[in-house]
C-alpha cells in the first residue's frame, strides 16, 4: 500500500478524487487539505458519509506522503508541487501548471510568470494512453486538461500515423458546468446555464489551445497539423464533454482502413472505447466512467472527417486520469479503482 494525500479536495475535481482513492485496492488516503474549511468533516461541505476530516495544507506531514495529489487553481499548485517533490513525494499535479513545457508559453496564456520553472523539464503531460513510457520513472506528471484529453484521445492514430500535416483541426467542444470549478459565478449559476448553451473565449482564446496544440506537434512531429480553431461551450447538465472535430480528408485511406487504423491503435486500450459505423458518441456513453468514446463520420464526397469525442470532465477529464496515471507509475493494473 502507498500513502497518498490530496492537497485541495473540496474542490469537485479534489472530491471526485477522494472518492476514488477511498475505494483504490492499493492506496491509503491519509490526508486531504483545505485552507478555508480546515478542521471540518467534508461531510459538511459535500452530502457524503465519507468520515474524513480536512487538514491545514500547511500542517501536512509531506514526510509521510508517497504521492501527492494537487488539485489547486493554477498557480496556486506550483508551490505544493514543489514543496512535495523537495520532501520526497511524487506528484501528480492537476492543475495547468506543468502541462506548458515552456515558460514563456505559460506568461503568454496564463498571465504570469510561472513559479516554478525549473520543473517544467522533467513535468511529464500524463495522456494515460500515449505516456506510459515515461510514467513509470518520473517524480512530477501534469494531468491534461479534460478538453485537451477529449481532442487529443480523438485524434491520436491519425496524428501517430502522420495523416494530420498540414491540417488546421477545428474543434467545437461542450463541456457541463463542473468544468467551472466549484467557486461561486454569475456565468454557472443556474439561471444562466438553465435552458442556455453559451460559446466562450472562441476561435484562439481558450487557455487549452495551447496545451493541444504543443501536444498535437508532440505526437505528429513534422507531420503535425497546422494548427487548431477550438471554440468551447457550456452545456446546461452537470458533468460531460461532447468534442465534435473537423478536418479535411483528402487521404487515399479508405473509411474501412480509417477504421481498421483506429481499432489497431486502441485494441488494447482498456478506457476507449471505439464505437461501430452507424453509432454517435454521446455523453451518455461516456459520462460516471473513465472511459473516452469515440465515433468516426467521414463524409468524402465533402473532403472531410468528422470525429465525434465524449468523456466525463471530473473522471476521464481529471480525477479518474490521474489515478489511471498513478497506476501506471507503480505498475499496478491499470483499471484498478476505475471500473465497478
Amino acid at each position: 500500500m502507498i500513502r497518498t494525500a490530496i492537497i485541495g479536495a473540496t474542490g469537485y475535481t479534489g472530491f471526485e478524487l477522494l472518492g476514488l482513492l477511498s475505494r483504490h485496492p492499493h492506496v491509503t488516503l491519509d490526508y486531504v487539505t483545505s485552507r478555508a474549511d480546515a478542521g471540518r468533516p467534508i461531510g459538511a461541505l459535500y452530502p457524503t458519509r465519507q468520515p474524513m476530516v480536512l487538514s491545514d495544507v500547511e500542517a501536512l506531514p509531506l514526510d509521510e506522503i508517497d504521492l501527492l495529489f494537487v488539485a489547486l487553481p493554477h498557480a496556486a499548485a506550483a508551490p505544493f508541487v514543489a514543496r512535495g517533490l523537495t520532501a520526497g513525494c511524487r506528484v501528480i499535479d492537476l492543475s495547468a501548471d506543468f502541462r506548458l513545457r515552456d515558460a514563456a508559453s505559460y506568461r503568454q496564456w496564463y498571465g504570469a510568470d510561472h513559479p516554478a520553472p525549473a520543473l517544467l523539464a522533467e513535468a511529464v503531460y500524463g495522456l494515460t494512453e500515449w505516456a506510459r513510457p515515461a510514467l513509470g520513472d518520473c517524480r512530477l506528471v501534469a494531468n491534461p486538461g479534460c478538453y485537451p484529453t477529449s481532442i487529443l484521445l480523438a485524434l491520436a492514430p491519425l496524428l501517430a500515423a502522420g495523416r494530420l500535416a498540414d491540417a488546421t483541426i477545428i474543434a467545437d467542444s461542450k463541456s457541463g458546468t463542473s468544468g467551472a470549478g466549484r467557486a461561486p459565478k454569475v456565468a454557472t449559476l443556474f439561471a444562466e446555464v438553465s435552458d442556455n448553451l453559451t460559446p466562450y473565449a472562441i476561435g484562439h482564446a481558450h487557455r487549452h489551445s495551447a496545451e493541444v496544440e504543443q501536444e498535437m506537434a508532440a505526437l505528429g512531429g513534422d507531420a503535425a497539423p497546422r494548427g487548431l480553431l477550438f471554440s468551447p461551450h457550456l452545456l446546461p447538465v452537470t458533468r460531460g464533454i461532447l468534442s465534435t472535430l473537423y478536418l479535411p480528408w483528402r487521404d487515399a485511406l479508405s473509411e474501412a482502413a480509417l477504421r481498421d487504423l483506429y481499432a489497431n491503435h486502441y485494441t488494447k486500450e482498456p478506457f476507449i472505447w471505439l464505437l461501430p459505423a452507424g453509432e454517435t458518441a454521446t455523453l451518455a456513453h461516456s459520462v460516471g466512467t473513465n472511459r473516452c468514446t469515440i465515433s468516426l463520420h467521414p463524409v468524402p464526397e465533402r473532403g472531410h472527417l468528422i470525429i465525434v469525442s465524449t468523456l466525463d470532465n471530473l473522471l476521464k477529464g481529471a480525477a479518474g486520469q490521474a489515478v489511471q496515471n498513478m497506476n501506471v507509475m507503480f505498475g499496478w493494473d491499470e483499471r484498478a479503482g476505475l471500473t465497478a
